[in-house]
């Protein structure tokens, strides 16, 4: 399809606020939280991120599909987003190593979106008045119906989305006579915090978010993994309740971003929804222990309380967001578990913070060499 023959689109906003632009990728309807992301590359592993699962995606970029589409370049089997929003939809790809169009790849898996829209104008109103649901459509722009339809979609706050996006069946990655077993739960990870593991000698053993302590037991792990997901933490009770039991055993424990959140309500501190979450590969975050500060990759919309973290003898925040000091990091000090907001994996994004992975294989060997 030529760029001038795209079908027109509107974007509509819970405030009633709208926009008109042009369709892309499928035409169609879709609806989620709005949410914002100031990356500037990484298009294709941020759309395959299973903590987006439920939220259109507005990409702050100029141009969106400039360098195509790698069939290695993803972080799960298929797109998460609800739906897309940026400035410069590109049809036309210059990488000689792509196989397809942005275009075609949206097509090819239902994706719904909307091109030629104000973004800044747009991304400047999301930050002003905070995040909120939205509904684009590009076979449908009569406003009051679409806003009837966009009243019925339920809060992101309050939502349990996890369930969605995680494998049904556990399964192994690695070397089989690795040096390390880490028990992975999948509350929908992201492929290359599973191959951090494995490039550092570990055999993963990826588990639904159903299982039991029993089943992670029996497969006898040095250390477990507590993944990255959509959704809204406190709505998962389940889950915290299986990381409280598994506490007891006090095996080396790291999570990352919702993993992280679930081990800081498991023990006792309390998560909120922020007004804007923080999303893109450029955030600042400083780590309280070394004194030295990383560019971080994030993608979160609710937080843990710092407060309540600076307040327990028990537990040493470790790191802080730059931008706005928010908790981005944690250790329990009679256990051995810690936790990060923000994504070490960095897929796409800078490798600062790929150290957590080292440090989390040295805890996993130093606890290796107390209980021999």
């Amino acid at each position: 399809m030529k760029y001038n023959e795209r079908n027109q689109a509107v974007l509509v906003l819970e405030d009633g606020t709208y926009y008109y632009g042009k369709a892309a990728g499928k035409i169609g309807t879709t609806t989620g939280e709005i949410a914002f992301n100031t990356g500037m590359t990484g298009y294709q592993e941020i759309f395959t991120d299973p903590s987006y699962f439920g939220q259109i995606l507005l990409m702050t970029p100029s141009h969106i599909g400039n360098y195509g589409i790698h069939p290695t370049e993803v972080e799960s089997d298929d797109i998460k987003i609800a739906g897309l929003v940026c400035k410069k939809f590109s049809e036309i790809f210059s990488r000689a190593a792509a196989n397809e169009s942005i275009q075609s790849y949206f097509e090819r898996q239902d994706l719904v979106g909307i091109s030629d829209v104000d973004t800044r104008a747009l991304t400047r109103h999301i930050r002003d008045k905070g995040a909120m649901n939205a509904i684009i459509s590009s076979e449908n722009l009569d406003l009051e119906s679409l806003k009837a339809q966009l009243s019925k979609v339920p809060s992101m706050d309050g939502l349990e989305l996890s369930s969605k996006v995680c494998t049904k069946t556990a399964f192994e990655e690695g070397d089989v006579n690795a040096s390390n077993r880490v028990a992975l739960i999948d509350f929908g990870v992201k492929k290359n915090i599973v191959s951090c593991l494995t490039e550092r000698d570990c055999l993963v053993k990826v588990f639904p978010m159903q299982v039991s302590v029993a089943e992670i037991l029996e497969w006898k792990p040095n250390g477990i993994m507590l993944s990255n997901g959509p959704g809204d933490p406190s709505a998962m009770p389940d889950s915290v309740k299986l990381i409280q039991d598994l506490q007891q055993h006090d095996i080396p424990t790291f999570g990352i971003c919702l993993g992280h959140q679930l081990l800081a309500i498991a023990n006792g501190l309390s998560t909120f929804k922020m007004h804007n979450g923080h999303r893109g590969i450029n955030h600042p975050v400083k780590n309280l222990a070394t004194g030295k500060c990383e560019i971080t990759s994030q993608n979160h919309g609710f937080v843990v309380n710092r407060a309540e973290a600076e307040s327990r003898d028990d537990i040493t925040v470790t790191h802080i967001h730059l931008n706005d000091d928010t908790l981005a990091g944690i250790k329990l000090n009679n256990r051995k578990s810690f936790s990060v907001q923000y994504h070490p994996e960095s897929s796409a994004g800078p490798h600062d913070s790929r150290y957590l992975f080292d440090d989390f294989i040295n805890l996993i060997n130093s606890n290796k060499t107390q209980s021999a």
